[in-house]
């Protein structure tokens, strides 16, 4: 029986590669798409959701959810990476939903209704986690697992020299979820970075007479050129589709329990991820964390489910 999911995602190229991924992946039943603000603000998140999920036109749709406003301004602005529209400048078209109905409702609903089956895959800023819990505490029972892109182990940040960017997007909200009682699973810079999509790897996505293609070659060509620019790569990561392949194929992947908690204050180090590795830890482990994982045979999964999107 396919595992139900709700993709929490702030769109972003690398969002958009993994809901082509998920939202064909027959092993998933994706009853929800939400929104958040991150890598685009909440508005634009929004709408590229939809457009999105137009553009690919899944067998089932799911129900969508609109980011709400954060508690405080965005800290980070991602639009030197991904474009003023978040997807390169695409502007895909959309048939803007008249009735829009907030993210933490959409979540809070189908985990209710579905109680201990539901995972949530959240890739971006954990705002909407961290509402639904805050506002109905009963919920972090009920979700049978937290899939999260996010945080740093050992590695420097890439948006701070200690931060990286979903965590540092909103530090309190990743505290609340990181130290609530759900079952959790992290998957941080130190395994995502391992992988990287070259040209060689693009040349074999599906061509542009497929839906997935033709959104794939209208909003990765620009990733290339911004990491080109910006980084020095011959190649983009895809940090988010490395996190939903741990979703689909845990298998491929080392995972380590251990105890966590965010910086919510430092003035140097606002969103580091803080790991207790004393030789006597004083903390608790209150999550799973990816350490390594086959990397070439996850790479091979993410173009079979891009192929497989493509023929479905």
């Amino acid at each position: 029986m396919p595992k139900k999911v709700i993709l929490d995602v702030d769109p972003g190229f690398d969002d958009a590669i993994a809901l082509c991924i998920a939202l064909f992946e027959p092993t998933l039943d994706v009853i929800a798409v939400t929104s958040v603000g991150g890598n685009c603000p909440p508005d634009q998140a929004t709408r590229n959701v939809q457009a999105i999920v137009e553009q690919l036109d899944p067998p089932r749709w799911p129900r969508i959810g609109a980011a709400s406003p954060p508690d405080c301004p965005l800290p980070a602005d991602g639009r030197y990476q991904f474009g003023e529209d978040g997807l390169g400048g695409a502007n895909l078209d959309v048939a803007e939903l008249r009735a829009r109905h907030p993210s933490e409702k959409v979540i809070a609903d189908a985990v209710r209704a579905e109680p201990n089956s539901v995972t949530i895959i959240a890739l971006g800023p954990l705002t909407n986690i961290a509402r639904v819990f805050q506002r109905d505490p009963e919920l972090t029972s009920l979700v049978g697992e937290l899939v999260m892109m996010g945080g740093t182990i050992d590695g420097p940040g890439n948006i701070t020299p200690a931060a990286e960017f979903n965590i540092y997007c909103d530090p309190e909200a990743a505290r609340t979820v990181f130290l609530s009682p759900s079952t959790k699973t992290l998957i941080p810079l130190d395994v995502t970075n391992q992988v990287i999509l070259s040209f060689d790897l693009f040349n074999r996505l599906p061509d542009a007479s497929t839906n997935v293609g033709k959104l794939l070659h209208a909003i990765l060509p620009p990733a290339f050129r911004a990491y080109r620019q910006r980084f020095g790569l011959e190649g983009i990561h895809v940090h988010d589709s490395v996190a939903l392949m741990a979703a689909i194929h845990p298998e491929l992947f080392t995972m380590r329990e251990m105890a966590v908690d965010v910086e919510t204050v430092g003035e140097l180090t606002r969103g580091a991820t803080i790991f207790d590795r004393r030789r006597v830890p004083a903390w608790r482990h209150n999550i799973a964390v990816a350490t390594g994982m086959d990397k070439a045979t996850v790479i091979e999964a993410m173009i079979a489910g891009l192929a497989t999107a493509a023929k479905r």
